[in-house]
């Protein structure tokens, strides 16, 4: 869940962990005390693609790099996004390798919303840091949004594939 405030106002995004499809959805997250490991339990429930009754798991960390985004901070005229692990700096530095869409929402009581207005926006130019860690976005008409998602096709410094998304919201514009 990378996040940030920004003039008092909370703002950020959620993303799928890399984690493998489990018989049954997944919730309560809870890191083991002594060991760190992640547990999760699940349970068969309405709308549900997984059908096992229930379950409870344990997940190791293997070690490998997980290419998982842990920071966002939305600017004026683009974004920054922070990786858990270094990425190859060519790849990092092509705009090709992003697609970014926006969109509203028409709140309603009925369950979900619709998106409207719904575009993508032109990924201009895409900076790495020197660490390899954070890429700056720049994006064309980037402005407050309800809805945004961010994907990347990239490679990790070793050259091993690095691909994900994060699906965010942006209030306000920091400097």
């Amino acid at each position: 869940m990378p996040h940030e405030t920004v003039n008092g106002q909370a703002q950020g995004g959620a993303c799928a962990l890399p984690l493998p499809t489990f018989p049954t959805g997944i919730m309560r997250p809870r890191f083991h005390p002594p060991d760190g490991q992640l547990c999760v339990c699940g349970r068969f429930a309405w709308a549900g693609n997984q059908s096992q009754p229930g379950g409870l798991y344990r997940v190791r960390y293997t070690g490998k790099p997980a290419d998982h985004p842990v920071g966002l901070r939305a600017r004026g005229g683009g974004v920054e996004v922070t990786l858990t692990d270094p990425l190859d700096a060519e790849a990092a530095a092509d705009p090709k390798n992003y697609d970014v869409k926006v969109w509203g929402l028409n709140r309603t009581r009925n369950y979900a919303s619709k998106h409207t207005e719904e575009k993508p926006l032109k990924v201009s130019k895409a900076t790495p840091s020197p660490a390899g860690k954070t890429v700056r976005l720049d994006i064309l008409d980037l402005a407050p949004t309800w809805g945004m998602e961010i994907k990347y096709r990239v490679q990790g410094a070793d050259g091993r594939p690095a691909a994900g998304a994060i699906h965010n919201t942006i209030h306000v514009l920091g400097k």
